[in-house]
């Protein structure tokens, strides 16, 4: 391990010297033979960063935790979590390094985070890397849920480490630099209270106030500044969640470890998008018992924020009962945000005028996603040839469902509302990473090729924008493709 200049980059430890009880020391393993896989010039842009500076060899370096900035101190997170309802109290990053907090030229404080850099005390048994296909995966699909305009975190850089990596076949290496508000997870905050330290957990708690929600509790004192705090990280939650479902996404592992506190989407392991629509889809191939199905995911939120609010109660009053009676109102306004946000974004895309009746536009809804369900409808094809139905040609949308009469009727009713196709065009995707596409990325791209992994890119970083040239990024899977599984990549 070396040092880079400072002049290069520079990186700030608050979360590593304001919660040291939750940041272990720790140097990435080496690698090999770093070599750039994919880098993402506009965010290091806006990190400050040179991106001719991270192509050089000092560069890779520093992408794979080899170079360490003058002043850094990467530190292994240390949190808790309940993996598929079982809690655990020691997860923490085991095959992860928080570098620091780059601050960015507007003033914006940021995460930069390694993951694959190598085991760690938190490893559990594992290696502590990862594979070049998995990387690739959370890159790609974390870029396109920033292009839908979804909360999230970034992937900067993949970079190959030179290393292989025993899975069910020996695999190339490699190491993901992720940007983030920050790590602060449910988790975090589950660990903080599983030590009893009261002062830990009320020091997490306002560094979360500082990092994300000061414009909420900052001006509040004692226990409302706190249960401001959880307020808050149901709001946020209950929105990122409804647009999960509005996309047809599905996370997949739903952890309170994969929850963050600043409302962004984390970890791209065992995710994928709905092609046909059916609620029940899973795609993680541990999520046996459907868990965290589409359908499921705003119940799974909900639970998780319930955890939240269980770590929290010591901050909230010195009794437990008044804290549990404070916490249960919070909590339970989760179910009408979520709902609000879905349905407002339910109405966005189908291009209701503002005036259309609450219970007709529920009732049209209701019966479309229905029709959906029973028709297997391409989930995104369906929605954006909406657009085309509302300037009058309804045959791409027409020839997505068999039941011809059902549809006819439904779509009667909806152009009677005088649809805005324009604005549906804003909010329904053209293009998002289609798991058959994905896949074919993937698989080049550790092959060495990675046109695939460009060309899709391309596409889906400009979701909204039809372009000549694209349409196989728009269509469905071949029938061939089959069903789809995920792994996590561990």
């Amino acid at each position: 391990m070396s040092v880079a200049p400072v002049s290069t980059v520079d990186i700030e430890n608050r979360f590593a010297r304001e919660l040291s009880e939750l940041a272990l020391p720790w140097q990435a393993d080496p690698a090999p033979d770093p070599r750039l896989l994919v880098l993402n010039e506009p965010l290091a842009a806006e990190l400050g960063l040179d991106p001719g500076w991270l192509r050089d060899p000092d560069g890779l370096r520093f992408l794979v935790g080899n170079l360490v900035p003058d002043g850094a101190n990467p530190v292994a997170q240390a949190y808790a979590g309940h993996q598929f309802g079982g809690f655990v109290p020691r997860l923490g990053d085991g095959r992860a390094l928080l570098l620091g907090e780059v601050v960015t030229p507007g003033g914006r404080r940021r995460d930069l985070h390694l993951k694959g850099s190598g085991r760690t005390p938190f490893a559990r048994g594992g290696d502590g890397l990862a594979a070049v296909g998995p990387m690739l995966r959370e890159y790609l699909v974390s870029e396109a849920m920033h292009a839908l305009g979804v909360p999230t975190t970034r992937s900067l850089a993949v970079v190959a480490t030179g290393r292989a990596v025993q899975r069910e076949t020996m695999l190339p290496g490699a190491v993901l630099a992720r940007v983030a508000s920050s790590h602060l997870r449910v988790g975090s905050f589950q660990y903080a209270a599983a030590t009893g330290d009261l002062d830990l957990l009320r020091r997490l708690a306002d560094h979360a106030i500082s990092r994300h929600h000061g414009d909420a509790a900052d001006s509040l004192e004692g226990p409302d500044r706190y249960l401001e705090l959880f307020e808050a990280v149901v709001a946020v939650q209950a929105s990122l969640v409804a647009q999960w479902m509005l996309l047809g996404f599905v996370h997949g592992v739903m952890n309170t470890d994969n929850m963050t506190i600043s409302g962004e989407t984390i970890d791209y392991g065992p995710c994928a998008f709905l092609d046909a629509f059916d609620p029940a889809t899973v795609f993680s191939s541990i999520d046996l018992g459907g868990r965290y199905a589409y359908r499921n995911q705003p119940l799974a939120a909900e639970w998780n924020l319930a955890r939240l609010a269980e770590a929290l109660l010591p901050l909230l009053a010195e009794d437990e009962e008044q804290a549990v009676a404070l916490a249960v109102p919070a909590l339970e306004r989760f179910r009408g945000r979520y709902s609000a946000a879905w349905s407002a974004g339910m109405r966005a895309k189908l291009g209701l005028p503002a005036g259309v009746e609450d219970a007709e536009a529920t009732s049209l809804i209701d019966d479309l996603l229905a029709l959906l369900q029973a028709n297997r409808v391409d989930y995104t094809l369906f929605f954006r040839g909406l657009g085309s139905a509302a300037r009058g040609d309804a045959e791409a949308v027409r020839g997505l469902v068999l039941d011809l009469a059902s549809l006819d009727g439904w779509l009667r009713r909806w152009l009677a509302l005088a649809p805005d196709a324009a604005a549906m065009d804003r909010v329904n995707p053209a293009y998002i990473p289609r798991n058959h596409l994905v896949e074919e990325a993937l698989t080049a791209g550790v092959q060495g090729d990675l046109d695939p992994l460009g060309r899709l890119l391309e596409a889906v970083t400009a979701p909204f924008d039809e372009r000549p040239g694209l349409e196989r990024y728009a269509a469905p899977a071949p029938k061939d493709f089959g069903a789809y599984t995920t792994f996590c990549g561990t």
